[in-house]
């Protein structure tokens, strides 16, 4: 069967060898995403707590058969077999992958929100995102991601 879901998943890390973590993660995702592109690798500011190393961050595009929360699941699993050892809310991370658009979906449950609810405030998500589709239509917004991220920049 073809996979059929459109799938952006948002990825970053500082901790380690920062862009073997990204390879890495995005070779393991590809064992249930097919056909994934990735943006170029960003570094960026961290968010929220800001005393630590910065970001290497990028998304990445492909297709899936998983439901969103067999996706989540198995994002979970990736993070897992990079190395990412949880810590503290916004801190260092190894690797941490967000999904941040599934088809056009509008998804929230106790464990997953779909649009990732913060994209339009971030610049480290919104920049990789230009490279892959700057046309996307957000969901709920109705606005692309480059009129998005030309808000972000006023």
């Amino acid at each position: 069967m073809e996979n059929r879901h459109i799938v952006f998943l948002g990825l970053g890390s500082n901790i380690g060898n920062k862009k073997q973590n990204l390879e890495n993660a995005i070779k393991k995702l590809g064992e249930k995403i097919s056909g994934i592109q990735a943006s170029k690798f960003y570094e960026t500011e961290p968010w929220g707590f800001v005393n630590q190393d910065k970001f290497l961050n990028a998304v990445i595009i492909g297709r899936t058969n998983l439901c969103p929360s067999q996706l989540l699941k198995f994002v979970k699993q990736i993070e897992q077999a990079v190395g990412r050892v949880e810590r503290f809310k916004w801190g260092p991370r190894e690797i941490d992958i967000d999904i941040l658009f599934y088809d056009d979906l509008v998804y929230k449950d106790d464990f997953l929100i779909i649009p990732h609810p913060f994209i339009q405030e971030r610049k480290f998500v919104l920049e990789p995102l230009l490279d892959l589709d700057p046309n996307f239509v957000h969901p709920i917004f109705k606005k692309t991601v480059r009129q998005l991220h030309e808000k972000l920049s006023l």
